[in-house]
């Protein structure tokens, strides 16, 4: 028997996950620029996660929150591309989490997003990443992350 690689689309789908049209803009920004043949994506929360880690939300739901951070991003992606299989290496992600000043969490929490992208795209997936903790964040979200995609035509 073959085994067929798939396509990110198909293992989204895989996963129960659907992307959604990309929030506006809610400034004098856009959500990603593109430049040669990388991606560089503006930061996206969560609306479902609010508060403080260490504090207000536990480190599974900073996971949690991290996962649909990164289904908006994905999102924002698709948009712009039209097709995930354009996705050659997911380079680097930012996460900021909004955390208490003893919380330490914070590579934990971002593994949320992490392990999504490698459950996607495979070793394409697999990136650079940076996780810290801030003293607050807009609108007191959770977490927000923001991603450099290296593409390809």
């Amino acid at each position: 028997m073959v085994n067929q690689v798939k396509t990110p689309e198909e293992r989204l789908q895989e996963l129960g996950i659907e992307l959604a049209k990309p929030r506006e803009a809610v400034g004098n920004y856009v959500s990603c620029v593109r430049t040669g043949n990388l991606i560089f994506t503006s930061g996206q929360g969560v609306d479902q996660y609010h508060g403080k880690l260490g504090e207000d939300l536990t480190v599974e739901d900073g996971y949690a929150a991290c996962r649909q951070s990164m289904i908006n991003l994905l999102s924002v992606l698709k948009t712009e591309l039209g097709d995930l299989s354009k996705v050659k290496r997911i380079v680097k992600i930012l996460g900021m989490v909004n955390s208490t000043p003893d919380f330490t969490q914070q590579p934990k929490v971002m593994n949320g997003a992490s392990d999504l992208l490698v459950d996607v795209f495979g070793e394409r997936g697999k990136h650079a990443r940076s996780a810290v903790g801030m003293a607050q964040l807009p609108n007191n979200t959770a977490i927000e992350i923001e991603m450099v995609v290296e593409f390809s035509e």
